[in-house]
């Protein structure tokens, strides 16, 4: 039985991913910040799988060191992970931006990405065998107007990837980068403050992807027989021709 453990897995991709993990028999490891979340997620889970809750902040290294040795012994093999938790605050131009907003974004992102990474990355290579899934976005292939700093760190997790593909690939571990084009979840109600009539606007005259389009497209990767490694994948609603462009009279 494998182990899987999944960042930011209260909502969204995360929490789609894990459901969809636990029909296939993963045991999973499912991490946030919102204790209570994910105690009704574990609960939920538990009836068709063994499930582990961690509460940590992945912008702070200590947390997540902290509860990744809290695992039993048993559970420290981790065979799949995937780097999930991220986000995005504000749509400012460089000159209005807010520090507070650049801060969240680069530890989040970036930062978060390299702590998880850096505790499992060992046993990964020890074993000879493991697969870490990086969640990007297609803001990576082109920077827009207002999105500067999420556009920069949505670009490093690109490199990320590449680097730790280019480090792990000797020691079988697949690594797969994912950048997902305009998926609705709390993405946007996140960006926005809560402004959630701003949020839903930016969903809405077309077919965006859902978090579970997503949990597939991860599931494929994580799948695959063992000669395949899937590097880098980007995925599009119908509606979307580049990170800037949709086409809202396209209903589905």
């Amino acid at each position: 039985m494998k182990t899987a453990l999944i960042t930011g897995a209260t909502s969204g991709i995360g929490k789609a991913t894990a459901e969809l993990f636990a029909t296939q028999g993963f045991r999973l490891i499912v991490c946030g910040r919102r204790s209570a979340v994910l105690d009704k997620l574990k609960d939920e889970l538990s009836k068709q799988i063994e499930v582990i809750s961690l509460v940590f902040d992945q912008r702070e290294f200590n947390q997540i060191e902290t509860a990744l040795n809290s695992l039993p012994g048993e559970w420290k093999n981790i065979d799949v992970l995937v780097n999930n938790a991220g986000n995005a605050h504000g749509l400012d131009t460089v000159e209005n931006g807010s520090i507070e907003d650049w801060d969240a974004m680069m530890d989040g992102n970036v930062k978060g990405i390299l702590y998880v990474s850096k505790l499992i990355i060992p046993g990964m290579k020890q074993r000879k065998s493991g697969h870490i899934v990086n969640i990007s976005s297609v803001a990576a292939r082109q920077t827009y107007v207002n999105g500067v700093v999420y556009c920069a760190s949505k670009r490093a997790v690109d490199v990320i990837s590449e680097g730790l593909r280019l480090e792990l690939t000797e020691f079988g571990i697949k690594v797969t980068n994912i950048q997902p084009g305009l998926v609705e979840t709390d993405f946007s109600k996140v960006r926005f403050k809560g402004d959630e009539d701003r949020a839903k606007s930016v969903y809405t005259g077309y077919k965006a992807l859902e978090a579970k389009d997503i949990a597939d497209a991860i599931s494929y990767c994580v799948n695959a027989p063992s000669h395949v490694a899937i590097s880098d994948l980007t995925i599009y609603p119908s509606a979307q021709s580049e990170p800037r462009t949709v086409y809202k009279s396209l209903e589905n």
